[in-house]
């Protein structure tokens, strides 16, 4: 296939998947695997992130132009950092966790846990804790509720996230729902906290970039087709996502994720 259409058309997985609770990494892990494309490369993979970082910074901007005003607060002499609800002190502890795992572990998820195998299996079992969570969870707290506490609870499930297939928004999400939150507030705070992975993922792309800038033009166009469309995918998906979830329940993604992983594991037989 083309390149440029394959960049476009992984963009658009990457700006739907990053936010829905079915696991990003699982699809641009499979679908070269299926549908036997040549790798694109892994920066083109960690590239695709600032184009759902921009999807971030632009729905979520009030809330980060928030966590700015914080942190010059806290760093201006004779100014006191915002009390109560301190979004950007729950972020930052939130994130801690995944950045730890990442640094401990990501040899061994790499060398391990990326293989279909392993993705079977956690798109079924944390597909069925979501539903779980989202049958039992109270939904009684809403967003201004979350605290530090939160913020490190939720964090924790995020470096789950590290294993392909178990969806950093779908765990965060389903933590969220255990501690009570309503479904719109668990998933908006999960696309907040993925705001820092998301930036160091895109400034590890364009680092790679910067220092390795040779390729053929069609590349280059690959790239930023790929980038733009993840970005204006992934910004309509959280605005219509969240709306969504005002009233309807996680249950369709969970089949989703159910039927894909019975996808994965006939094509898994397939080649024994």
């Amino acid at each position: 296939m083309d390149q440029i259409w394959q960049a476009v058309i992984l963009g658009i997985i990457q700006g739907l998947t990053e936010f829905l609770p079915i696991s990003s990494s699982a699809h641009l892990l499979l679908l070269p695997w299926i549908a036997g494309w040549e790798s694109l490369g892994i920066m083109f993979d960690v590239l695709l992130h600032a184009g759902t970082l921009l999807a971030v910074i632009l729905h979520f901007r009030d809330e980060i132009k928030e966590m700015i005003e914080e942190f010059f607060d806290f760093i201006r002499p004779g100014k006191s950092a915002h009390s109560g609800h301190n979004l950007l002190l729950i972020i930052i502890i939130g994130t801690i966790p995944a950045g730890l795992a990442a640094l401990v572990f990501r040899n061994v998820i790499e060398d391990f846990f990326r293989t279909p195998a392993v993705t079977v299996v956690t798109l079924s079992l944390f597909g069925i804790l979501l539903f779980w969570m989202d049958r039992r969870g109270l939904k009684n707290k809403s967003f201004s509720q979350i605290s530090w506490k939160t913020g490190l609870l939720v964090g924790l499930a995020q470096a789950v996230a590290l294993i392909p297939g178990v969806s950093r928004s779908g765990i965060t999400i389903t933590m969220g729902l255990f501690l009570g939150f309503s479904r719109k507030d668990s998933a908006r705070f999960s696309f907040l906290l993925s705001f820092p992975i998301l930036v160091l993922g895109a400034l590890d792309g364009i680092l790679e970039l910067v220092s390795y800038p040779g390729g053929t033009p069609a590349r280059w166009v690959s790239l930023a087709a790929g980038v733009t469309v993840s970005f204006v995918t992934g910004f309509f998906c959280i605005k219509f996502f969240l709306k969504y979830l005002e009233n309807r329940s996680f249950a369709p993604f969970v089949i989703y994720r159910i039927v894909l992983a019975g996808v994965i594991l006939t094509f898994i037989i397939s080649e024994i």
